[in-house]
């Protein structure tokens, strides 16, 4: 019997085997389609890259703006909060030491024993005097119930602070997160333009990231010139001069003096001065140095003064470009300003119309 068992067959045997190499190869095929050049991102050209460069740095920039207005509102509710506290804290010193002397008159009182009136008098060995201890008492005691009644005043007062401290914490961490959240969108515009930019040749970079008057051979005042060279694209008038700017104002004059001496410094979001600057930055710095206070943003600095138009400019007066108004640069004269960029590009000279001009403040 056991010569007529039929042979154990393989699973994988004859054409079930093939099939099964045959369907092996085209996963793994199509895998590796996946993984590697059916999913590779389309080579852009430099135009390409320089577009969407831009559209990341306008959207970082945008950002930016958001990230310094909540920086700036997060300051003033830690400004708030410490203030509310130091007065608590003044207040609960005050409201300790009115409870220490109503304890000290109750305590006072108590050992007394409380001994009725009437009796006190009729053992008076002078009920003239008692007569008379009897009304000083009397207006003890009053002067016992406006303390208490102080007292309590204080209590309220002082329970008030610490709701109104904890309102202020509550804002101050909202604008906490805001500003981690904005950081975040921030490092992502920022980090995505450097990798595109990465993949350009150097020549090619320096192309990308120049503003529109020398882009064609990277020369002028974008990364691959001095972020100077542009000063020689004027006419020679004194409105491009610093020091010697034709301003309405002396303290316009001096923003734009203060505008020359950060020439070249790096762009970096969030940043002030004196070393560094993001686009509003730089402009509330350069007022900052001629005494003038301007708000920090560049949708608070549009309403910072009076609205001119373009045909109007003059200098010192500040540029704001797109239509959210998420750009600024200091007029200089000539269709010129200066301003700070972006990460790729320091503080520059520029002219206006290289970017969607959105309107223009006078602020002195």
């Amino acid at each position: 019997m056991a010569a007529h068992r039929k042979p154990r067959q393989s699973p994988l045997g004859g054409h079930t085997a093939r099939t099964a190499v045959t369907l092996a190869l085209a996963g793994a095929a199509t895998a590796a389609g996946f993984d590697g050049v059916g999913h590779a991102e389309p080579q852009l050209t430099p135009a390409q890259v320089k577009a969407k460069v831009d559209r990341l740095y306008q959207e970082a920039e945008t950002a930016t703006q958001k990230y310094d207005g909540a920086k700036d509102k997060a300051g003033a509710a830690q400004r708030r909060l410490k203030s509310l506290q130091d007065e608590a804290a003044r207040q609960e010193g005050e409201l300790n030491s009115a409870r220490d002397a109503l304890g000290a008159t109750a305590a006072a009182q108590y050992r007394d024993g409380g001994i009725d009136p009437a009796w006190q008098l009729a053992l008076s060995s002078d009920p003239d005097r008692y007569l008379d201890d009897a009304a000083f008492a009397e207006r003890v005691g009053d002067r016992q119930a406006a303390a208490v009644s102080r007292v309590r005043g204080q209590l309220r007062g002082v329970e008030q602070l610490h709701d109104a401290a904890r309102v202020e914490l509550t804002s101050l961490r909202s604008r906490l997160a805001e500003l981690k959240r904005q950081k975040t969108t921030i490092n992502g515009k920022l980090d995505e333009a450097r990798r595109l930019l990465d993949r350009l040749s150097p020549q090619q970079r320096a192309a990308a990231t120049a503003d529109g008057a020398d882009a064609g051979d990277g020369s002028g005042p974008g990364p691959g010139g001095t972020g100077r060279a542009s000063r020689s694209a004027s006419d020679g008038r004194d409105t491009l001069t610093p020091g010697r700017v034709a301003a309405p104002d002396a303290r316009a004059a001096a923003a734009v003096a203060y505008a020359y001496s950060k020439l070249g410094s790096p762009y970096v979001w969030g940043a002030t001065g004196p070393d560094a600057f993001d686009c509003s930055g730089l402009a509330q710095a350069a007022y900052r140095s001629a005494g003038v206070s301007i708000p920090r943003t560049t949708y608070a600095q549009i309403n910072a003064g009076r609205r001119v138009s373009r045909s109007e400019l003059e200098p010192g007066d500040l540029v704001f470009f797109y239509s959210g108004i998420s750009h600024v640069g200091i007029y200089i004269g000539n269709g010129q300003m200066i301003h700070a960029p972006n990460p790729s590009a320091p503080v520059r000279i520029a002219p206006v119309d290289e970017m969607p001009f959105a309107g223009a403040a006078r602020v002195v």
